[in-house]
């Protein structure tokens, strides 16, 4: 596999290289590659989260445990007052 970089890139990681911390351009290229593979899979597991969380709450809509809208925004609204209320 060839990959190009920017110049930019390219003096990045020759200076890790140089750092010492890596023996070679690949090893920070490896490394750069782990590390978007662990951000995709947090992202992924946060986005898992949300959708969960959506299934749960469509499911207490269902069985009537709901808050009516205008209570949850009156809530909301308060707590924004009180919040620029206490802001310096």
């Amino acid at each position: 596999m060839n990959v190009s970089l920017t110049p930019e890139l390219e003096k990045f990681v020759a200076h890790k290289v140089q750092s010492g911390l890596y023996q070679t351009a690949s090893e920070v290229v490896r490394e750069g590659m782990r590390l978007l593979e662990e951000r995709d899979a947090l992202r992924q597991a946060r986005l898992d989260d949300i959708r969960q969380a959506i299934q749960d709450g469509n499911a207490q809509l269902a069985r009537g445990e709901g808050l009516p809208g205008e209570q949850v925004f009156a809530d909301i609204r308060a707590k924004s007052r009180a919040r620029r209320h206490d802001a310096p």
